[in-house]
């Protein structure tokens, strides 16, 4: 192109356009001639005239959804890939939705049909924007409730674990699956089901708080019960089937037979015996077991284990009988005695009186303890009953046999106290021989309540044999008689009407306990405890005793202070009467006398006589 400026300095517009002459190239020539020549109204209406178009364009407009923003609407899925899913609801567009929001259904193809929210028909992109998420808040509650109603099956994906259980995403709305309820059998590990989706039935609902609850293990327990029918129906008593162990407790096993569980009880494990059902199972164990019994109204099924394998008492040696020597275990120790373990599954008891020739019994746990190895002789077999008594102290010489022979009677021992009773202790020589010390024969001058007064339990006490009872196998026992009898003595020391100084030791019912010289106590009543002044003697106070009786069999002696100064009083007033007794028999005497040589008086005579009449009436006048 040329231009040819003719004045550049016009300043105004007219006056440009006249002087600026422009010269068209043959080219730009030749496409003004084209553009002049096309229909450009032709081009608009793409080959209609106008009627024409207006009738396309109504005809396209039918055959668009109608849709109003805000709505839940249908869709068709026509493309899914890794981040999103293209939905047509029949719009001028198609939208986008995050595959996210499609996780509870893993199962989502092409050609399914989906519920969306209309969020905006048309963005600033011109794009359709939809959601599946809120089409399902939408209508979750309303979908919820009819699920619950009409006992429907729905699907729900299991988002993450929580407390108790797990949280599902059941038509967008978190509900809470119960651990109890994931499946019939009990579930160790939670989070293999998380990101899993799976059928529910909906259980309960809390119309208040909104809250769902679901169950999967409700779908399949109607099938199980056809299908524990169905088994049941078809047991028999001694039938053998192939389980797997479901769950241990400590009282036995329960084993799954393809439907149905069976328990095994802890006695049926082993013929031996067991702590533990662990012991012999494990979980998740494949084994055989028999039908031992079942109900079928509660559909309870007993299985045995050890009933697969002979019974050991069929496998004892036959040659075994009473008397012969056995080793086993201490398996179980109870009070009354213990059960030895001969081979596995066959057992016998040991009695507790059969651990010690003792006639005194004890605790089994005294002498054994589980697990303890032990040697036996055979007391009873029974075969048929399948029961076996066991002794141990048959393996010692009985100490009965030769008991007088290493006890004779008078031969003196040191025992050891083992118990006590109201009348006696008893005390062990040694194992097996047991004595009976009666309470009378611990002391010969104490008086003694109990014997726990006198020894302790597991005290050494010496002893002398009395008395021997092979036969009751029963040994009478003293201890006094280790020393001489002192009441021998005493009975010259206290003897009637001796005074011996004493203790009050004790007020007892009545009287008191008084306590003399040698040790040795006497007894006194309360009106023979009262003193010359009139009181009563009190414990501790330290007096003159007169004894009033003496009784060597029952160890007596029977005490009075009162008697030790009424006596005095007594003997002072009797020699006071025999002295004026003397003086007056002397009197007489003097008077019979003066009588008798009456006619051989004199006057002096007279005058003496009359004096000492007048001396004898002036001591009349005094005693009077």
């Amino acid at each position: 192109m040329s231009e040819e400026i003719i004045n550049p300095a016009v300043e105004n517009a007219e006056e440009i356009e006249e002087q600026v002459v422009v010269k068209p190239t043959k080219k730009q020539s030749n496409a003004s001639v084209a553009n002049d020549k096309f229909d450009w109204e032709a081009f608009e209406n793409d080959g209609f005239d106008a009627e024409e178009k207006a009738a396309n364009e109504e005809s396209y407009s039918k055959s668009l959804s109608r849709i109003n923003e805000n709505e839940v609407v249908e869709g068709v899925v026509t493309s899914i890939n890794k981040r999103e899913v293209i939905v047509n609801i029949g719009y001028k567009s198609e939208g986008v939705i995050s595959i996210n929001e499609f996780r509870y259904n893993p199962d989502l193809a092409v050609g399914d049909t989906v519920e969306v929210y209309v969020e905006n028909a048309e963005d600033k992109k011109g794009q359709l924007i939809l959601s599946h998420k809120r089409a399902r808040a939408v209508k979750s509650w309303d979908r919820v409730n009819e699920a619950f109603e009409k006992d429907e099956v729905v699907k729900g994906y299991i988002k993450c674990r929580t407390k108790g259980g797990m949280i599902v995403d059941v038509f967008g709305i978190e509900a809470f699956l119960p651990g109890s309820q994931i499946d019939v059998k009990p579930i160790r590990d939670y989070d293999v089901f998380v990101n899993k989706t799976m059928e529910f039935k909906i259980v309960k609902i809390n119309q208040e708080f909104r809250n769902v609850v679901v169950s999967h293990k409700a779908l399949i327990e109607a099938e199980i019960e056809a299908q524990k029918a169905d088994i049941i129906a078809k047991l028999e008593k001694g039938q053998v089937l192939e389980g797997t162990v479901k769950n241990i407790t400590s009282y036995g096993v329960f084993v799954d037979l393809g439907g149905v569980d069976g328990l095994i009880h802890i006695t049926d494990l082993s013929w031996g015996r067991i702590n533990h059902p662990e012991e012999v199972v494990s979980l998740d164990q494949k084994i055989n077991v028999v039908i031992l019994d079942f109900d079928d109204t509660k559909k309870r099924i007993a299985l045995g284990l050890k009933q697969l394998t002979p019974h050991p008492w069929d496998a004892l040696d036959p040659n075994l009988k009473v008397g012969d020597t056995v080793k086993g275990k201490v398996v179980v120790i109870a009070d009354y005695g213990a059960f030895v373990e001969v081979q596995p599954g066959v057992e016998g008891l040991i009695h507790v009186s059969e651990m010690s020739w003792s006639l005194h019994l004890r605790s089994a746990q005294d002498f054994l303890k589980v697990g303890q190895e032990v040697e036996a002789v055979i007391l009873t077999l029974d075969r048929e009953d399948r029961k076996m008594s066991l002794g141990i102290k048959q393996l010692k010489p009985d100490p009965w046999a030769t008991i007088t022979e290493k006890y004779p009677i008078n031969s003196k021992h040191t025992a050891t106290v083992r118990n006590f009773t109201n009348f006696g202790v008893f005390v062990e020589l040694e194992e097996g021989v047991d004595g009976l010390v009666h309470i009378s024969d611990l002391s010969w001058t104490k008086k003694i309540k109990h014997p726990s007064e006198f020894t302790s339990i597991g005290e050494p006490l010496e002893v002398v044999v009395l008395e021997v009872d092979q036969e009751n196998r029963r040994l009478s026992l003293g201890h006094k008689q280790l020393e001489e009898n002192p009441w021998n003595e005493y009975e010259n020391t206290y003897s009637v009407g001796s005074i011996h100084d004493g203790t009050v030791t004790a007020m007892v019912d009545k009287g008191a306990t008084v306590t003399l010289a040698d040790g040795i106590t006497g007894f006194c009543s309360n009106r023979n405890l009262v003193k010359e002044d009139g009181t009563t003697a009190k414990v501790g106070e330290v007096l003159p005793f007169k004894v009033t009786e003496f009784n060597k069999g029952s160890k007596k002696i029977t005490l009075s202070h009162t008697r030790t100064y009424e006596e005095t009083r007594r003997e002072e007033a009797r020699k006071e009467a025999r002295e004026k007794d003397s003086e007056a028999n002397s009197t007489q005497k003097v008077v019979r006398k003066l009588k008798d040589n009456l006619e051989k008086t004199t006057l002096g005579d007279i005058s003496d006589l009359a004096d000492l009449k007048s001396r004898l009436e002036a001591e009349e006048k005094e005693n009077r």
